[in-house]
C-alpha cells in the first residue's frame, strides 16, 4: 500500500520531462524540427499522468492529475501543428 501511494518517481520522471520540454523549445529552429520529439514526449507526460492518478489515495492529488492530462491533451493538439 505504501509504495502504490509514493508518487515520488513519478514527480521525478514528471520534472526530467519538464526539463526536456524546455530544451526542446530553446532548439527548436527551421532546421531543428522537434514536433515529433515533442510528440513522444506528451506521451509520456501523460503516461505519468495516468500512474499519478491510479497511484493517488488524495483526491486533490487525483484532481491535479486529470488537469494535468488535460494540459498535456491541448499541448498535443498544439505539437500536431509542429513539423
Amino acid at each position: 500500500l505504501v509504495g502504490k501511494a509514493d508518487v515520488r518517481e513519478e514527480l521525478d520522471r514528471l520534472a526530467a520531462h519538464i526539463a526536456q520540454a524546455r530544451t526542446l523549445l530553446a532548439e527548436a529552429r527551421v532546421d531543428n524540427p522537434v514536433g515529433r520529439k515533442f510528440d513522444f514526449l506528451c506521451q509520456e507526460f501523460n503516461r505519468e499522468a495516468n500512474t499519478l492518478c491510479s497511484k493517488s489515495a488524495d483526491i486533490e492529488l487525483t484532481r491535479i492529475g486529470i488537469d494535468l492530462k488535460g494540459a498535456v491533451e491541448r499541448m498535443r493538439e498544439q505539437v500536431q501543428n509542429v513539423e
